[in-house]
């Protein structure tokens, strides 16, 4: 046996020792979690609190069994400590048995170098199958002869992760983050990060991993959760187990068709008309709409008990002036105004009693005079009333003003009156009805051309995926008609149905897509902005056409912190040579990223004729999936192919390139690649149907 194989198995036999400890000690946490969580009390919000806190660590603990430990770091000072998923305090809980991948003491696994060792050794990657390790894969840093700074970081261990079959499914990335990766998730939460990556550059995956570390290092984000914002529903469920598997739960993922609770895409729309109802100005426009509707002081006459009281305008008018300085949503505003409506009108209805009482005791007292007098003439009988007054003074005490005003709140006629006057609207149709008047579209709606109006106003009914965000503007401008009940055991949901939940920290995929409308509503979800939005400007298909992250993001103002990823992990060099041209017809100002791994396949072409389109592609698809056994095969089509093509593949996704955003697999077929360059923004789809492989490219022509 060779000496470096003994030296290997000797390194796969110590580090499996200690996996077999760190695994015991996981699962004795486990059972004392567990343990805790069955004799736990919600009886009071403390307790509901420490709860929460259990179940999230149980969570975290349980998600990091697969990943338990990944690395080493061994010092110049002869200490080694074991890099994880998650931390393992030791057997007395003090010294860590495994370091948190998030702490402070495990940044050097990822960013130490022979050039900047950080007082290091070596740095161990320890590659696992369940509890067995099956490889190390050491790197010497402090005095490596003739290093150099490089591109990787623990090369072995990545190389032998890309090049492992797809599983249809987004897996963690723990153990082989790069340093510009890694930079990027250990940035500040501060306001919003904009990540710039080209296709394999990671940029969703370190968008995850951020969450995590966020969430570990400042724990407060868990209170409000977090929110994913994918740009499809088969994206969101690619990278459905990524924070799950890292123990985090705390989150809701959507996309912005699906963001507001309740509401269903029922049409679809041109692009034209999506580009419209994404400019910004429908902000303004929509803003303005509202508060026309909340009524003019005047005036106001309501009906009690068959009386009519008319409360003054200044009064009524200094009351709406209340509510809306403080720039409250419509329907707060109301239950403001109609609770001070309601204190009015119990002083009108109390003094309207107090002076009928006092109008019936001067009655009275005239009464008992002329009883008096003539009592006096019967001196034969010789009685006296005695009595001079009214013991009854008129006045209501603060109880039964109180009381007076409950009956007021409950009174059908009143209520009736003060809904016509002010009455609590349903977004839908409140949008419904601006958006089909033409008039005042045009006063409220700036730049729109007259064909433009013509076009918004002429829709049919229901909603498109463009209504989306102009719904929620329009929800968030009214509010509830009612305060929203208290939060629900679980965040999740309840951050998930509530419209108006503020979430911790927002992450945006596919950021270059979003309109500003569309902006305006992740803005509302996350009042702080701390928010991570992560995308490609070169794979813009979205119709507002936005070339720039500066048009791009323009809605998040100018504190924007920006990022770069450049080194492409994913797509191997044959591939990534045919994109410049791509890039330079889509009309691109940036340099595609750096691939740093070949897969030793060159890319192919085949050419069909259209009558024979079909069989071609299934036959190519067909040896692609056998030669990819066990792995994922895609196909990129142009959206009038898509669906012919999807009937005759079987076991094959066949998708346009919008839908096939941020979806990696072993091997891509890309079909009528002159279709979708002629689609538009057709180079930039072409872009994103060219970069979705991970070892075959393959393109099927049409001649």
């Amino acid at each position: 046996m060779r000496p470096e194989h003994t030296t290997t198995t000797r390194a796969v036999a110590e580090e499996q020792s200690f996996l077999d400890r760190a695994a015991d000690r996981h699962r004795q946490l486990l059972i004392r979690l567990d343990g805790e969580l069955t004799h736990a009390s919600s009886r009071d919000a403390t307790e509901r609190a420490r709860h929460a806190v259990l179940r999230r660590r149980r969570a975290e603990l349980a998600g990091g069994e697969r990943g338990l430990v990944f690395g080493r770091l061994d010092g110049l000072d002869g200490t080694s400590r074991r890099i994880g998923r998650v931390g393992l305090p030791g057997v007395d809980d003090d010294e860590p048995l495994v370091v948190d991948w998030r702490a402070p003491a495990a940044h050097a696994f990822y960013t130490a170098t022979p050039l900047d060792p950080q007082g290091l050794t070596r740095r161990r990657h320890i590659r696992t199958e369940g509890a067995r390790v099956v490889a190390v894969d050491d790197e010497e840093l402090a005095g490596a002869a003739g290093a150099d700074g490089g591109d990787l970081v623990g090369e072995g261990a990545l190389l032998a992760a890309l090049d492992e079959r797809r599983t249809g499914r987004m897996g963690t990335a723990v153990a082989t983050l790069q340093r510009e990766q890694d930079a990027i998730v250990r940035a500040g939460a501060e306001g919003p990060l904009v990540v710039q990556g080209g296709p394999g550059t990671g940029k969703t995956v370190v968008a995850l991993h951020r969450v995590a570390y966020l969430l570990f290092t400042q724990p407060q984000l868990a209170e409000r959760g977090v929110l994913v914002l994918g740009p499809s529903r088969r994206f969101l469920d690619y990278i459905g187990q990524v924070l799950p598997a890292l123990g985090e739960t705390a989150v809701v993922s959507a996309t912005c068709e699906t963001l507001l609770a309740g509401v269903r895409v029922e049409r679809a729309e041109s692009r034209e008309l999506a580009e419209i109802k994404g400019r910004a100005v429908w902000q303004g426009a929509l803003t303005a709409y509202v508060e026309q509707l909340v009524p003019e002081a005047g005036d106001l006459s309501l009906t009690f008990d068959g009386e009519t009281y008319v409360l003054p305008e200044a009064q009524i008018g200094a009351a709406l002036r209340a509510a809306r300085s403080g720039g409250q949503p419509y329907h707060a505003a109301r239950r403001h105004v109609v609770e001070t409506v309601l204190g009015l009108l119990a002083d009108a209805v109390a003094d309207r009693s107090a002076q009928l009482l006092a109008q019936a005791e001067e009655g009275f007292e005239d009464v008992l005079g002329r009883l008096d007098a003539q009592l006096a003439r019967a001196d034969d009988r010789g009685a006296r009333s005695g009595v001079t007054g009214s013991e009854v003074d008129g006045v209501m005490s603060d109880d039964d003003v109180d009381e007076l005003r409950e009956r007021l709140g409950e009174d059908r006629a009143v209520a009736a009156a003060l809904a016509v006057w002010w009455p609590t609207l349903d977004a839908g149709r409140t949008l419904a009805r601006f958006l089909h008047d033409e008039a005042l579209l045009g006063e409220l709606v700036r730049g729109l051309s007259d064909a433009e109006r013509r076009a918004v106003a002429a829709e049919p009914g229901g909603w498109s995926a463009g209504d989306v965000a102009l719904l929620d503007a329009v929800a968030d401008l009214l509010g509830d008609v009612a305060e929203p009940d208290e939060q629900g055991e679980f965040l999740a949901d309840t951050a998930a149905a509530r419209r108006d939940w503020a979430y911790g920290h927002v992450v945006v995929d596919e950021a270059q897509e979003l309109s500003a409308m569309q902006w305006h509503m992740v803005l509302r979800r996350c009042p702080t902005r701390s928010i991570t939005a992560v995308g490609d400007i070169d794979q813009a298909e979205a119709p507002h056409r936005h070339t720039t992250w500066v048009e791009a993001v323009a809605v998040l103002g100018e504190r924007c912190r920006r990022a770069d990823l450049t080194i492409c992990y994913r797509t191997p060099r044959e591939v990534m040579a045919l994109v410049e041209p791509v890039l330079r017809a889509a009309g691109s100002a940036t340099a595609p990223p750096r691939a740093v791994r070949s897969s030793g396949r060159e890319p192919w072409q085949v050419q069909a004729r259209e009558d024979a389109l079909v069989d071609v592609v299934a036959a190519r698809a067909g040896e692609l999936a056998e030669r990819y056994a066990g792995g994922r095969v895609g196909v990129v089509a142009p959206a009038s192919r898509a669906l012919e093509l999807r009937r005759a593949l079987d076991g094959v996704p066949v998708l346009t390139a919008l839908e096939a955003k941020g979806l990696e697999w072993d091997a891509a077929l890309v079909v009528d690649p002159d279709g979708i360059a002629a689609q538009p923004r057709g180079w930039n789809g072409l872009y994103v149907a060219l970069t979705r492989c991970t070892q075959e490219l393959g393109q099927v022509v049409v001649r």
